[in-house]
């Protein structure tokens, strides 16, 4: 994948370059700089997996045929407006959230000139998505596909974001709500379909395919995404800060997380207790009681027995599939997830 990085990069400042001279908008010099900064701020700070998946998969999908360079820049703008949607969520979500930091800098919304100029930045970069796609796509027979998967997917994430948002209302912090079927949905919703569905759904349109007729891969892939934020939910407690890059504080956050699911499901009613009394709070000594419960609870052997399960159903599925080109996308995004450390 990171002989294609240094190509996507470039078409990153390709693409920023024609957003910034859109000649639907009068720019002034001032409104320039501001959208210059805040995209480079803002859009190529993570880690790019979502991006790259598009290019991997296409490759995948043409089964060793080299790519053409016009291939290649397609492929990375469709890869650009899945980290374009990534980040006018993440702008606004911090700013729903109160967050601090991201990304090891402080939050768009938390630098002293910007504020709440940041949710009509949100705004923008989420209309900056079709006017890529419409300068690059719009002669292409699929354009109005994209056009339908691009708004289908930000719906979903947005509705997940909501259940999610409303689940835990402060002030109406009540456990008995949390159950494996909200915690599905919510993950289903707010992360499946944009980190793991949306790459592959991109590659697939590129190269001529029809999405109804890849319904079984979308529900692999969710099943996937599923399982990474299983072990994101595992990596909050039992990860190393340093090597996940922060500090966990889902117990704190009161997070309908796979671990106080698991929890709920297996604790007597003593333990049960413990839950109700610690759970979503900012003492330490609250969060040591939870740790400590998850611990006499064995959830770390449960986590273990659930990610060498999930594997095995995934590569079942996977291998079930009819094309071997289709088979190589999923099972090269199965890779990068199993076993993870961050």
């Amino acid at each position: 994948m990171s002989d294609f990085r240094s190509r996507f990069l470039e078409a990153y400042s390709v693409l920023k370059s024609e957003l910034i001279q859109d000649p639907d908008f009068d720019f002034t010099e001032d409104s320039r700089l501001w959208v210059e900064r805040m995209l480079d701020y803002n859009v190529p700070g993570g880690k790019l997996n979502r991006g790259l998946s598009v290019i991997d998969s296409y490759k995948l999908l043409k089964e060793g045929k080299e790519l053409t360079n016009d291939e290649i820049f397609l492929a990375c703008a469709l890869g650009w407006c899945i980290e374009w949607l990534q980040a006018y969520f993440l702008v606004l979500d911090d700013i729903m959230d109160n967050s601090v930091t991201r990304r090891g800098q402080p939050c768009w919304f938390r630098l002293p000139k910007v504020g709440m100029i940041a949710v009509n930045d949100g705004i923008i970069l989420r209309n900056h998505i079709p006017r890529i796609l419409k300068n690059h796509f719009r002669e292409k027979n699929y354009y109005v596909d994209l056009l339908d998967l691009f708004n289908e997917v930000e719906f979903q994430t947005a509705s997940g974001q909501m259940i999610d948002l409303i689940t835990t209302l402060v002030g109406e912090k009540d456990l008995s709500k949390y159950s494996l079927s909200l915690h599905q949905r919510i993950v289903q919703y707010k992360t499946a379909y944009y980190s793991f569905y949306l790459p592959v759904a991109c590659a697939l349109l590129m190269a001529g395919e029809n999405l109804e007729n890849h319904i079984n891969v979308k529900n692999i892939l969710i099943e996937m995404g599923n399982y990474f934020q299983v072990q994101d939910d595992y990596l909050d407690c039992y990860g190393a800060p340093e090597v996940i890059g922060k500090i966990g504080t889902d117990i704190e956050d009161f997070k309908c997380s796979w671990l106080v699911v698991k929890a709920l499901e297996r604790s007597n009613e003593e333990q049960l207790k413990i839950l109700y009394e610690n759970y979503g709070k900012a003492d330490e000594a609250c969060v040591a009681k939870v740790k400590e419960l998850y611990k006499v609870l064995d959830l770390e052997s449960v986590f273990a027995e659930y990610e060498s399960k999930s594997y095995e159903n995934l590569v079942k599925s996977i291998e079930a599939h009819p094309s071997k080109a289709v088979q190589a996308v999923l099972k090269s995004f199965l890779a990068k997830i199993y076993k993870r450390q961050k």
